[in-house]
């Protein structure tokens, strides 16, 4: 059960970074802007790293074989229709309400924060250090996109405290995401192989085309340089965990 309150412990964790969004509130917007890139260049280091650096190899050495990279495109085409699916919740329409796009929104959220919390429940599932890994790679990712949704939130009409109520409830799920996850490994144990390499396509999937995009928007040289190190930043942390010994 050691394993199963590392899950929950963990995936507690990356759904508090849904109150990142109140200490936004007092920042500058320069500022702001200025430190979601290097969260979201720190994020794509991250899941990018975890993924070819502990998971596929894992997943690899799961299999035997070279099916780990098959499951791993599956898993990024999965995520591909995952997202596209939560973006139809969009309102096109010039007389659609705010208040209806918020609420498809959280619920978008709380189906990604849920998907979330089954990686966390497979990554501990195979060893403490990938789960660590996979934690923070996720964490990284985790705190552009809730300062996003608190926005959204905000402008949707929500007052802060509501806010913030919604945002953490959405982002709670991943914790039944990890209880899920777990429970289904213990059920069916040789998913474990499978949902890793999925894991690792879909958190390539994110880094190639949610946040690589947003970092190439910028035309400066010396800003996208900058950029660019923090990325390989957060390669060498994901590197390092790999001597992570417990």
């Amino acid at each position: 059960m050691a394993t199963l309150f590392l899950i929950i412990l963990s995936a507690f964790l990356v759904s508090l970074i849904s109150f990142i969004g109140i200490f936004t509130l007092s920042l500058n917007e320069k500022i702001l802007k200025k430190l979601l890139f290097y969260f979201v260049a720190l994020a794509v280091g991250g899941l990018m790293g975890d993924a070819f650096l502990h998971l596929l190899p894992e997943a690899t050495e799961e299999f035997g074989n070279g099916n780990a990279f098959v499951f791993a495109l599956a898993g990024f085409f999965l995520f591909l229709m995952v997202e596209k699916i939560i973006h139809w919740r969009h309102c096109h329409e010039s007389d659609c309400k705010v208040h209806t796009f918020v609420y498809m929104n959280l619920i978008g959220d709380a189906i990604h924060n849920f998907i979330d919390g089954i990686i966390i429940a497979v990554s501990f599932a195979i060893s403490f250090k990938i789960g660590v890994a996979s934690t923070i790679a996720i964490i990284l990712h985790e705190i552009p996109q809730e300062v996003g949704d608190f926005g959204v939130l905000m402008h949707g009409g929500f007052g802060r405290k509501k806010a913030l109520l919604f945002n953490f409830l959405t982002a709670i799920t991943s914790v039944l995401g990890g209880i899920f996850g777990f429970y289904l490994l213990f059920l069916v144990e040789p998913l474990s192989k499978y949902l890793l390499a999925f894991a690792a396509g879909g958190f390539l999937y994110i880094a190639a085309t949610d946040l690589i995009p947003e970092i190439q928007k910028e035309n400066n040289i010396k800003k996208s340089s900058l950029n660019y190190a923090v990325i390989f930043l957060g390669i060498i942390a994901m590197y390092l965990l790999k001597f992570l010994e417990v």
